[in-house]
């Protein structure tokens, strides 16, 4: 008995030990337990008041979501978890059918209901009040747009107002100075665009995306060394539309240096579109610079009726240095976006309508001379003993050149991709 006794007084304090770790522990793996589910558990427990001291669950609460947060900022498994559970739900709501899903909306847009998106805007001005209906009192039928610098404001008031308030007026300010042309009224109701230092083919191709020009019948893009005593911008249209030309310019002063025999100016006709041009000079009396030409100071074109395929490959890969309004307007996206300058341009612009001896063409009634101010050379830099004018000029031809290369190969790429001989059509 004795043993027995001894024996039964030595395992209560091991019993008790077992049983405080064994405590413990529970304790402890209760707790890893209860954080780890939502805080909102708490409240859908409902203990008897007698049972349950009064405790503060919003300390609970709070302290739960500073954990939560703080595992969400550390790179774990179960991050992992959440972005794969994330991509199963996207998938699972693109099969759903109550899900909007439309693949033919813009790339970003597919989640938008097809009537909430539109493909054209516009540059009217709308007030900040009122009603978005009464905002405009007319909606300009054209857009004219110059590229200036502030030291010939005088030449450009005088062009401004050849044109009506049927004309949205935009200004490219190559050299910085916008708010001093508020001396104009009209300024005031203009849009201006600063970029220094820029063509104004850098500014056609970022500023006059065709879903932005597309409410305008027609375009403009001026040079801002344009005498215009004898236009008048209303009767110009109405002999384009009557002679149905797509793309044309007013005839040029024939006493002002001009190279080509197209572009000058007939006294005895309203337009013309094919003139008998220098020997050796015209390959066809159909093509350049014979006919469908009409590019060496002013062109204008009907906007709806130009292919997006030509004004994006073809109208706005290069500046023509004398050209100054086209219709029909692209974003320029594309190999050839890094041209500045448009030398060549004018012998590729017949592709853009059919047939192009009979759309593009010359209005002799309504014409203009061409002041041939340096501004666009003076903005170039001297360099290598050469003038900032001589160093713009060089780049001009190297451009030209590179045109003519890239039009050459990119024809003959798709004629190979048909498994056809390519014609010999190139961009002269």
């Amino acid at each position: 008995m004795g043993i027995q006794g001894r024996s039964g007084i030595g395992r209560k304090p091991n019993e008790t030990m077992r049983l405080i770790i064994t405590t413990f522990v529970g304790v402890i793996f209760g707790f890893f337990v209860g954080v780890s589910y939502p805080t909102t558990s708490l409240r859908k427990f409902h203990f008897p008041s007698s049972l349950v001291p009064s405790i503060d669950l919003s300390y609970l609460e709070d302290r739960n979501l500073g954990l939560s947060a703080q595992a969400q900022s550390q790179p774990s498994r179960p991050s992992v978890t959440v972005q794969n559970q994330s991509s199963t739900d996207q998938a699972q709501n693109l099969n759903n059918t109550s899900k909007i899903w439309v693949p033919t909306n813009p790339r970003g847009a597919e989640r938008l209901p097809p009537g909430i998106i539109h493909s054209e805007s516009d540059f009217y001005l709308h007030r900040l009040w009122g009603k978005p209906s009464e905002d405009l009192t007319i909606k300009p039928k054209y857009l004219v747009t110059f590229t200036v610098g502030y030291d010939l404001r005088k030449n450009i008031d005088a062009a401004v107002k050849k044109f009506s308030e049927d004309f949205t007026i935009l200004l490219f300010h190559y050299d910085g100075r916008t708010s001093e042309w508020d001396e104009f009224e009209w300024s005031k109701r203009a849009i201006h665009i600063s970029a220094r230092k820029q063509t104004k083919w850098w500014y056609a191709k970022r500023f006059l995306h065709p879903d932005i020009v597309a409410p305008y019948d027609y375009i403009f893009i001026w040079d801002e060394d344009l005498g215009v005593e004898h236009f008048n911008a209303e009767e110009y249209l109405k002999l384009v539309k009557k002679h149905g030309l797509e793309i044309s310019q007013p005839g040029l002063e024939p006493n002002k240096g001009l190279t080509w025999q197209m572009t000058k100016r007939r006294g005895n006709s309203e337009v013309h579109k094919r003139t008998e041009e220098k020997p050796g000079w015209c390959g066809s009396p159909l093509l350049p610079p014979c006919a469908a030409y009409g590019l060496t100071v002013i062109l204008t074109a009907n906007a709806h009726q130009i292919s997006d395929e030509c004004y994006n490959s073809i109208a706005f890969v290069t500046l023509l240095e004398k050209m100054v309004a086209l219709t029909g307007l692209g974003s320029g996206i594309g190999s050839d976006n890094d041209l500045v300058h448009g030398w060549g341009i004018d012998f590729a612009v017949r592709k853009c309508v059919e047939p192009a001896h009979e759309k593009i063409g010359v209005v002799d009634a309504q014409w203009i001379v061409h002041q041939s101010v340096p501004s666009l050379g003076n903005q170039g830099e001297a360099k290598d003993g050469k003038t900032p004018w001589q160093g713009v000029r060089e780049r001009c031809k190297k451009e030209w050149t590179m045109f003519q290369g890239r039009m050459a190969a990119a024809e003959k790429k798709y004629y190979r991709e048909l498994g056809i001989d390519p014609p010999n059509s190139t961009t002269r």
